[in-house]
């Protein structure tokens, strides 16, 4: 159990936090992002100099495995909390892909993994939380009270409301090991209808992958006390290759958890890392998403492969979403996508609809939906107008009934974003809880990119 000392320290902590944010809700022209070293978004945009002070809200306060919760600060990353939370013996509901998705950030904008068909999004894990808001008050709020609406308003809301300093978030028993199942299909309808069968199946982990339109691969996973033998992905093996070799696996828990993050899923092919020769070079420390998050960034700001291949008489758009349809319409959308985007693989992970109270800024779109996440570049010699590819992914989803992510990249207009994402429910929020808009406004940051 937590010390007097401990809850006195992280009140120090999160007091020093507000009051900063306070300060810059009070100054023009001051950021309002978080001073931490990496960011998930991948919205390119001017990055400012310092920010909030982030860095010291990284503690786990408290774990009781008995009630099955954890008490954590927000900017706490997820492989810093798992650590934590295995020792005794439980992990999070919901643990995100990558090591370095804090808990604040995977609420406010939106966490997934293979464990969602039971549990829902990570927010829908959450049992209360403190808020900072833009006056330096710290708030209580859970899915009943006081502040209820806010609670429900902060998914998708990417710090526009306020910042969670504490969050007390569900855990789950976990075993020392996973045994992992890979089922092949060769039919779209054939594949959803199985991952349909999984929510009320007694696996763990359910999620899946497309390598093409008739390759496809769906993973069930369970927790198992004993193993023959487990496999090493942190290093020369590769995970996604093994979907398609391997019919059966086991993993230690752990490893199981960040199983995506040593090649980012798949997307470490981008920076080579996936050649032999370059995976010794760059060592096992090194690979993972915290260096191809760096590698990124640092590509980003100077766009060495863009100025090359601009020379060479391409372009390039990157289509890097996470988009949410309804079960119903699931395979429908994979065909499109693979129609006018065509980029593979592609993640697909099952998502039940949690009990809790609705989120305004991020409905469900059914009560049991899938998730599909693509992270590539499409170059291209013929004339695309910005952002073209894109588009063709927001109007697939909306006329599908689905939603889509804001951690990327969007091309919404005012009243189509306005008509997704909370609407009038918003601007309600923000006259409750940040009347001056000194947080920014939601299209603002997600849209425009400020």
């Amino acid at each position: 159990m937590p010390s007097e000392t401990d809850h006195a320290a992280h009140a120090r902590r999160a007091k020093v936090f507000a009051d900063a944010l306070a300060r810059a809700s009070g100054t023009a022209g001051t950021p309002r992002r978080l001073d931490k070293p990496l960011s998930n978004l991948f919205r390119d945009r001017e990055r400012p100099s310092g920010g909030l002070p982030a860095g010291e809200l990284t503690h786990v306060l408290e774990v009781d495995s008995t009630e099955g919760w954890v008490d954590v600060e927000g900017m706490i990353p997820y492989d810093m909390l798992v650590d934590a939370t295995l020792k005794h013996g439980v992990m999070p509901a919901v643990v995100p892909q990558l090591k370095s998705i804090t808990v604040g950030g995977a609420v406010a904008g939106i966490g997934i993994e293979a464990t969602s068909f039971r549990h829902g999004l990570v927010h829908e894990t959450v049992r209360e939380m403190d808020v900072a808001l833009a006056d330096g008050r710290i708030i209580t709020c859970a899915p009943t009270g006081e502040h209820a609406d806010l609670f429900a308003a902060m998914p998708n809301s990417y710090g526009t409301l306020g910042y969670a300093t504490r969050l007390r978030v569900n855990t789950v028993p976990v075993a020392p090991f996973v045994q992992v199942r890979h089922r092949r299909f060769s039919d779209v309808e054939r594949f959803f209808a199985t991952l349909e069968d999984g929510f009320e199946s007694d696996v763990d982990f359910l999620d899946g992958v497309a390598f093409a339109e008739d390759d496809l691969v769906l993973t069930q996973g369970r927790f198992v006390a004993d193993a023959p033998a487990t496999t090493d992905y942190t290093f020369m093996r590769i995970y996604y290759q093994s979907l398609r070799e391997r019919e059966t696996d086991h993993l230690t828990t752990r490893d199981y958890l960040w199983r995506w993050d040593t090649d980012w899923f798949w997307c470490s092919k981008n920076l080579g890392a996936q050649h032999p020769l370059v995976r010794r070079l760059l060592g096992r420390e090194r690979l993972g998403s915290r260096f191809y998050q760096k590698a990124m960034r640092w590509n980003s700001r100077w766009r060495l492969l863009e100025h090359a291949e601009r020379a060479a008489g391409y372009r390039r758009e990157s289509v890097i979403q996470d988009v949410d349809l309804p079960l119903a319409n699931a395979g429908a959308f994979l065909r499109r996508f693979m129609a006018q985007i065509g980029i593979f693989p592609v993640w697909i992970c099952p998502v039940r609809a949690g009990d809790g109270p609705p989120a305004p800024l991020f409905p469900a779109p059914s009560e049991r939906y899938v998730n599909f996440g693509f992270w590539d570049t499409l170059r291209f010699a013929v004339g695309y107008p910005p952002g073209h590819f894109n588009r063709l992914v927001e109007a697939a989803v909306a006329e599908l009934g689905g939603i889509k992510s804001l951690y990327s990249s969007s091309f919404y207009s005012p009243e189509d974003f306005h008509r997704h994402y909370g609407g009038d429910a918003y601007r309600q929020l923000k006259e409750r809880y940040d009347a001056t808009g000194a947080l920014g406004e939601l299209y603002e940051k997600c849209v425009r990119e400020r």
